[in-house]
């Protein structure tokens, strides 16, 4: 497959120069500045806080232009209308791969719905400077794959080739036939996270507040009460049913933890954080509704 991967922050940074060292026809779209220091260095990866950086050039374009099989879009939720304006003229698959509540329909009815893929990158970092510090691989985090799949579900040809593509590449990708209900669940446990992490000014800081990790824990239960559909995976039904000491004393560890630390929560951008958290809140404060 010939490739474009939307988006050049820590995950389509990550992503696509794990497709480029594994011989795939992959592009990276980029601007301004971000776009200048990857034609300089290309993508410069290093792994949590190693001194040794690598860089990968995966060629880099700025505009999206015909010709791809797949375009993969990594961006934050608030970015979303934007990206699919400038997608909406081409007429390769699109993957989604970002915080989504609202289901594949919004998406579908800018691109067209048989375009749309839905997915979540697993992989996470931050960026230092130019240089992605990605999250080292441990036991908790390799269970985790990413999931693909299909608005309704099937299993098609397409979704099989995308993945055993990305396989390929060492991405842990699997399919999900309940993608949506996936990315609903994400966001009800992800939300609340995030925006206590930001609130207290850092996930160390959440972890040594616990009357704010219960609270915490009271809306990611709330958000998992109001969703149309059970929790997926099955096992973030045990936020619901584990004793809160339990889970707080749990998430108080992780929030200690270099896992943490490497996944995004000390967020260098807190405004672009906020707005992404606020568009996914909002999301599922609709399906609530409806509900």
């Amino acid at each position: 497959m010939k490739l474009l991967v939307y988006g050049a922050g820590v995950t389509g940074s990550l992503f696509s120069a794990r497709l480029h060292e594994a011989g795939h026809d992959v592009s990276l779209l980029a601007r301004g500045e971000r776009l200048a220091a990857l034609r300089r260095h290309g993508v410069q990866l290093a792994e949590g806080d190693s001194p040794a950086v690598r860089r990968v050039p995966v060629p880099v374009v700025e505009h999206p232009a015909g010709g791809y099989d797949l375009i993969a879009v990594f961006v934050r939720a608030h970015q979303a209308d934007a990206v699919l304006e400038s997608l909406a003229g081409l007429e390769a698959d699109v993957l989604f791969a970002l915080n989504w509540a609202a289901g594949p329909e919004p998406l579908g009815a800018v691109i067209g719905h048989e375009r749309v893929l839905l997915s979540f990158p697993t992989d996470a970092g931050t960026m230092d400077g130019d240089v992605v510090r990605y999250r080292p691989a441990n036991f908790m985090t390799r269970r985790v794959p990413m999931p693909v799949g299909e608005p309704d579900g099937r299993a098609t040809p397409r979704l099989e080739r995308i993945v055993r593509a990305f396989r390929t590449a060492g991405i842990n990708a699997k399919a999900e036939p309940q993608m949506d209900a996936w990315l609903k669940t994400h966001a009800a446990f992800a939300v609340p996270l995030g925006q206590a992490v930001l609130a207290a000014g850092g996930p160390v800081a959440l972890a040594a507040d616990p009357g704010a990790v219960r609270a915490m824990i009271r809306l990611i239960r709330q958000n998992l009460a109001a969703m149309p559909t059970p929790p997926v995976p099955r096992g973030f039904a045990a936020l619901q049913t584990l004793p809160e000491g339990l889970l707080a004393a749990m998430l108080r560890r992780f929030l200690r933890s270099p896992t943490a630390a490497h996944s995004g929560l000390n967020n260098a951008t807190p405004a672009a954080e906020a707005a992404e958290l606020e568009q996914t809140a909002e999301q599922m404060r609709a399906y609530a509704r409806v509900r």
